[in-house]
């Protein structure tokens, strides 16, 4: 194969995305297990890991955009910045993602560094479940009509507010502050709020002693933080230039040139659709690249330190509720645009709302799920565990 720049691209994609599989082997670096952690011990080890890896992207793509090194236009894949507001997307998907990743024993990424690891739960869960929904949303057809557009966006549709009608050239926050307040010049504006937002976030996370000794926790967010910041300026900078170029030439242009970073959500779906034409290399992507390198990673750590471990369901139970998990995933990533990582990181990295409201959705909906698994433990029914896992969360008064 010849060595072209949309080959350095995916390259470079693969193994940034091999290191990331195998520290998030290492440092256990699951946003599944920060909220689980925080939700039922009250450990804030995982979750503050989670929001050095949002510190450290932000302030990466700050730098990076304020020295003209990278520019994320409106239309990165997915469109973090556009000014179309899907709110109703970023919330239900975000919460349908949550409820899947809880039930599923782990988001996307974290399913590709257990597959890598030998647990076959995360396989099946991936190949049967997870990434045939993503597949459908993205690439299912009835009757000549998307599937998506079919069952969601009738209703979605209606509920997206066009910034752009009030003054707002996006939803990043700077520019919706700024057109707010009637400013044509927005730039300054985004860096001031990035950089406190930043500030604040390291503030936080490094404001506990115990995530200060924990050499796990800050590799685990530093790498997974940089990696996204990474992404940016392989497809943002003069490389993304030239790939862009590159492929507008080429007869069979390749899949998703475009201005992006790491997500895990997306690649299922053209995983899949990769595999169904396996001869078509144009459908390997950055995605992909990404997906494949993460599995590799972990797997190679796993066999250095001997971690390797085959893991089966324990029993149908089980197997259950990794299946409803892995088409909860696969269907509320697509909904909201991206997961944990996706929106969680990347999203957050560009301060676009529909990122934030993303990640509020997606650790509500999987503390909302992890209080709801603990009454039904406690034989409660359905709705009595419901309202009695709203109460935990102080969202309800306390139930008699």
């Amino acid at each position: 194969m010849e060595f072209t720049i949309h080959t350095q691209v995916l390259l470079a994609a693969f193994l940034i995305a091999v290191v990331m599989g195998a520290v998030a082997n290492k440092t256990n670096f699951c946003t599944m297990g920060a909220v689980s952690d925080l939700t039922n011990m009250g450990d804030t080890g995982r979750m503050r890991a989670w929001l050095f890896a949002i510190a450290v992207a932000l302030t990466g793509v700050l730098i990076i955009e304020a020295t003209g090194t990278v520019v994320l236009p409106k239309d990165t894949f997915p469109p973090y910045r556009t000014a179309n507001f899907a709110w109703l997307r970023y919330v239900l998907g975000g919460l349908l993602f949550g409820i899947g990743m809880t039930l599923g024993s782990g988001c996307g990424n974290r399913t590709f560094v257990r597959i890598g690891g030998g647990n076959l739960k995360s396989l099946v869960l991936l190949v049967c479940f997870a990434a045939p929904a993503a597949y459908w949303m993205m690439w299912g057809d009835i009757g000549g009509k998307g599937f998506f557009d079919t069952f969601f966006m009738s209703w979605i549709g209606p509920t997206v507010v066009d910034l752009e009608k009030f003054g707002i050239k996006s939803q990043e926050l700077g520019a919706i502050v700024g057109g707010l307040a009637g400013l044509q010049d927005t730039k300054t504006l985004h860096l001031v709020l990035g950089a406190l937002i930043a500030l604040a976030l390291l503030a936080y996370v490094f404001k506990s002693a115990d995530f200060r000794r924990s050499f796990d926790n800050i590799l685990g967010g530093a790498v997974i933080g940089l990696a996204v910041v990474a992404g940016w300026w392989i497809t943002g900078g003069s490389w993304g230039a030239e790939w862009k170029d590159f492929a507008e030439f080429q007869t069979e242009v390749p899949s998703r040139v475009a201005v992006q970073s790491y997500t895990f959500i997306s690649p299922m779906g053209d995983g899949a659709r990769y595999v169904l034409q396996p001869t078509n290399l144009t459908l390997v992507n950055f995605g992909v690249m990404a997906l494949s390198g993460v599995i590799v990673g972990s797997f190679l750590y796993s066999l250095v330190t001997r971690k390797f471990r085959i893991e089966w369901f324990a029993n149908f139970k089980d197997f259950l509720a990794h299946a409803i998990g892995g088409i909860l995933m696969g269907t509320g990533g697509v909904l909201s645009m991206g997961c944990t990582i996706g929106q969680g990181v990347t999203g957050i990295s560009t301060l676009a709302l529909g990122s934030i409201l993303t990640f509020v959705a997606i650790v509500f909906g999987a503390a909302l799920t992890m209080k709801m698994e603990y009454h039904l433990l406690d034989e409660q029914g359905l709705f009595r565990a419901l309202r009695l896992a709203l109460a935990d969360m102080k969202l309800l008064p306390a139930a008699r």
